[in-house]
């Protein structure tokens, strides 16, 4: 594979598509300027991770997806990520890139909460999403491939909260591919103004074992002064999807921004989280669960950037790695100069399962700022003996002792997830990843 963008997604091609979804000019003009953009532009450099044959041109980008369908009609799987019909609340489904369901409530709707797949925000909501699209949290001159992310987005999700409301209930977004060649090229994009609130939960499926395919995820959220945001993800993408996600924050004074995210890919991975504490009193929060195996390569970066004065960062990762996996763990908290009060906290632990595997674990300080505290921790081993050899000696085999030694290895950033039927679905999945 080669990692070229000299493709058949030319002008004429991102003009057309444009066009046919009724986009403002504005984005067209985007588009186009992100791909010319594309063709200059480096790839990124992930730390200790060779990309250079890693696959991100091989897509179908057309979408695909079938028609809105009702509720019983959707997939048994998608089914049961949502739950029972009468308690899903406001749900968005979409699959192979088209919209199959969209449920939003009246009491979202009375409050003046907007949740609506992107294409449907950028045709009746253009001006606001124009305001925060690629602008302050990822920008679309980045390298090669947020250009690209810029030029083909064609699906996603659009929340925005007013000033002063609360959203109670979780809302839920799943992305379900079961087009092997369809590339997801989904941009979220989350804003909440001051002191409001909102529980956002994402699923990422595809059943691409074979068929090489191309996930290009960006999401962008801002919190508002004294604005919460928890952001929910599970990334379940199969052997054949290639995977270049980037999820960012930015948080006003007070705000908060808490992130649990399982990362769970089958295929090569490259994945960004940056929370960028621009107020004073800001917060986030980010717990990773996420598992190697056979013989992909993962990069992971936590990034926590402080700028206001007495903002708090916390990054937990935990990794297990078998096989012939190898994944990269690196947490950043970086506190500029005048980030007076500022604390940075930070722990990578990586269990390994096979002598092959590999994970580093790389907690980074880098601190401008002489009135901070910080601290970091770091530990990749082996399941330990002593625990498994009290789990036989109650007459539990070792396979199951090994099992429940790395689901309590998981739990601190599992029990994080807020819906719990995506909690039931990450402990699947990890289940069927660790066996």
């Amino acid at each position: 594979m080669s990692v070229d963008t000299s493709f058949k997604f030319d002008k004429d091609y991102v003009s057309k598509f444009s066009s046919e979804r009724q986009e403002p000019s504005w984005l067209a003009e985007l588009r186009l300027q992100a791909l010319e953009q594309a063709q200059s532009l480096p790839m990124p450099k992930p730390e200790k991770t060779k990309i250079d044959n890693w696959n991100f041109t091989e897509f179908k980008h057309e979408v695909s997806g079938n028609k809105q369908v009702a509720f019983h009609e959707l997939p048994e799987a998608i089914q049961a990520l949502i739950g029972k019909e009468e308690e899903a609340g406001s749900v968005l489904v979409i699959r192979n890139g088209a919209v199959a369901y969209h449920s939003v409530t009246e009491e979202l709707k009375d409050k003046g909460v907007i949740f609506t797949d992107f294409a449907t925000a950028v045709r009746e909501h253009g001006d606001l999403v124009r305001n925060y699209f690629m602008k302050d949290a990822v920008h679309v001159d980045e390298h090669r491939l947020t250009a690209l992310h810029a030029a083909l987005v064609s699906s996603g999700a659009f929340v925005y909260v007013p000033k002063n409301v609360e959203v109670d209930i979780p809302i839920q977004a799943i992305y379900f591919n079961d087009d092997g060649e369809t590339g997801i090229f989904n941009h979220v994009l989350i804003v909440t103004e001051d002191n409001s609130s909102v529980t956002y939960v994402e699923n990422y499926l595809s059943t691409n074992d074979e068929s090489p395919s191309v996930a290009n995820i960006v999401s962008e959220v801002f919190a508002g002064a004294g604005a919460k945001v928890i952001y929910g993800a599970v990334d379940n993408f199969a052997k054949g999807m290639t995977t270049y996600v980037n999820r960012r924050g930015r948080a006003a004074r007070d705000g908060r921004i808490e992130w649990a995210l399982g990362q769970l890919n089958d295929g090569n991975t490259i994945s960004d989280n940056t929370t960028h504490l621009v107020g004073d009193g800001s917060y986030t929060d980010k717990k990773t669960v996420s598992i190697g195996r056979g013989d992909q390569k993962q990069n992971f970066v936590a990034h926590a950037i402080h700028y206001g004065k007495h903002s708090e960062s916390y990054i937990l990762t935990h990794g297990v790695m078998k096989d012939t996996a190898s994944s990269i763990f690196n947490g950043i908290a970086k506190i500029e100069h005048g980030a007076t009060k500022s604390n940075g906290e930070q722990t990578e632990r990586v269990l390994m399962l096979s002598e092959k595997a590999r994970g580093d674990a790389n907690p980074i300080l880098l601190i401008d700022e002489d009135d901070v505290t910080a601290g970091h921790a770091a530990s990749v081993g082996t399941i330990d003996p002593i625990q498994l050899f009290y789990l036989m000696s109650r007459g539990i085999s070792k396979t199951e002792a090994e099992r429940l030694i790395i689901h309590g290895f998981l739990a601190p950033v599992v029990g994080e997830i807020p819906l719990e039927s995506v909690k039931s679905r990450l402990i699947e999945v990890i289940e069927r990843k660790v066996k």
